[in-house]
C-alpha cells in the first residue's frame, strides 16, 4: 500500500471490522488517539526546529488532512506558529509559556527548602510555598517544624485564594484586571471570619500590598492561623507566597509580629535566590 493509500485512521474506526466497540469507548479511544498525535506533532517540531505539514503526516502515518487539522488546534491555542513565507510550522509562544510554568515551580521547590527547613525549625511550626493555579494556590513545598508533627499535610492541596493568607498574597499582586475578574466570582464562606465580600477582601488586598504580607486567622479552619509573605521572580514580579501556619493558641496577638517579620524576612530570602534583587 502506497503512503497515499493510508487505512482510515484508527480514530474513525474501520466499518469491515468483525468486532464493533461500543461508540462511547470508540469515541474516548479516539480522543486520547488525537492528544497523543498532538503531543507527537509538538516533539517533531522540537525536534527539527520546524516542519511542514507533508513532513509531520510522513511521521506520525497519517494522511495530511489528519496533520493539518492537528496543526490547526495547535495553532490556535499558540502552542504552534506558522511560518507564512514558508509553510513551516514551528514551535509557539505558548509552549514557552508552559514551559516557564513549570520551570519556576520546579526551581521555587528547590530553591525553596532550605529556607522552609530553616523557618520551620526555628519557629516550630509548618511552613509552605504556595503558587497560583488558576483560581486557587496550590502548595508545592511545605516542612514541618517540631510543634507541628501530629499537622495535617498542606502539600499539593489547592487552597481558596480569598481564605488563605497565601492565596491572599497571590491575589493582591495580581494585576488589577484579572483580580478584579477573581473577585467578581461568588467567595465560598467556611468559618464566621472568612471575608466573603468584594469591597471588604479589595481594601484588605490593598492592605497586604501596603504591609508586606497577609494574615488569617479562622478564615479557612477554625483554630488555624497563617502569616504568608510574597516571593518575586528576578523581574520584580510576584510568583509564590510563602507561609508560616499554625494553632491560634501557638499563633495568638503577643507572637503574630515575630512570625510576620520571619515571613517577609524568609520571602525576601528566596526571592533573592529566585533572582530578584541582583
Amino acid at each position: 500500500m502506497t503512503r497515499t493509500q493510508k487505512q482510515p485512521d484508527r480514530d474513525h474506526g474501520d466499518a469491515t471490522a468483525g468486532h464493533r466497540e461500543k461508540p462511547v469507548g470508540r469515541a474516548a479511544a479516539g480522543a486520547v488517539q488525537s492528544v497523543d498525535r498532538a503531543v507527537s506533532v509538538l516533539e517533531i517540531l522540537a525536534r527539527h526546529g520546524e516542519a511542514g505539514v507533508t513532513e509531520i503526516a510522513e511521521e506520525l502515518d497519517v494522511h495530511k488532512s489528519t496533520a493539518f487539522r492537528l496543526l490547526g488546534v495547535l495553532e490556535n491555542r499558540n502552542l504552534v506558529t506558522q511560518a507564512k513565507d514558508r509553510g513551516k510550522y514551528y514551535l509557539g509562544a505558548g509552549v514557552l509559556r508552559l514551559a516557564g510554568a513549570a520551570a519556576v515551580r520546579l526551581d521555587i521547590s528547590q530553591e525553596g527548602v532550605p529556607v522552609c527547613r530553616e523557618v520551620a525549625d526555628e519557629l516550630g511550626e509548618t511552613v509552605n510555598i504556595a503558587v497560583l493555579d488558576d483560581n486557587a494556590a496550590v502548595n508545592i513545598m511545605q516542612a514541618r517544624g517540631t510543634a507541628s508533627v501530629t499537622a495535617q499535610n498542606w502539600l499539593g492541596r489547592r487552597t481558596p485564594l480569598h481564605a488563605t493568607s497565601s492565596g491572599k498574597v497571590l491575589l493582591a499582586h495580581l494585576p488589577p484586571t484579572l483580580r478584579e475578574s477573581l473577585l467578581a466570582r461568588p467567595l465560598p464562606r467556611f468559618t464566621e471570619r472568612t471575608v466573603t465580600g468584594a469591597s471588604m477582601l479589595r481594601a484588605e488586598l490593598d492592605a497586604v500590598v501596603e504591609q508586606g504580607y497577609a494574615l488569617t486567622v479562622e478564615e479557612l479552619e477554625l483554630g488555624l492561623t497563617a502569616v504568608a509573605a510574597p516571593v518575586r521572580a528576578h523581574d520584580g514580579k510576584v510568583i509564590a507566597a510563602i507561609s508560616v501556619s499554625g494553632p491560634v493558641y501557638r499563633l495568638g496577638a503577643d507572637r503574630l509580629s515575630e512570625v510576620a517579620k520571619r515571613a517577609v524576612t524568609a520571602g525576601a530570602v528566596l526571592s533573592r535566590r529566585m533572582g530578584y534583587g541582583f
